[in-house]
């Protein structure tokens, strides 16, 4: 998928948006509340996306899925950092969908 963020997206951008998957779902609710980053369109698409897959992660952490989604995150993290438009089954087409995103 190619990235419709290149424009305008920074390395600031990347940063957060990494920084929202890894620590997933606390930095998350910080970005919500930075006017500055979560009006940026990247950080914007990210972060809900990574709030609620963190708190999938906490759900299921006292299961052995809760490793793979921790896993799953660190991946995404990684895919955000290099700028990466993010598309995670089901949870994306919801928070679009919902217009959260």
């Amino acid at each position: 998928m190619t990235n419709m963020f290149q424009g305008e997206l920074t390395s600031d951008d990347k940063l957060w948006a990494m920084l929202t998957y890894l620590l997933a779902p606390l930095v998350p609710i910080i970005v919500l509340l930075m006017p500055d980053k979560k009006d940026r369109p990247y950080a914007k698409a990210n972060t809900i996306q990574a709030l609620i897959l963190g708190i999938i992660t906490v759900v299921t952490s006292s299961f052995c899925v809760g490793i793979l989604f921790f896993i799953y995150q660190i991946y995404l993290a990684i895919q955000a950092y290099n700028g990466k438009v993010i598309v995670i089954p089901v949870l994306t087409n919801l928070c679009k969908g919902q217009g959260w995103a």
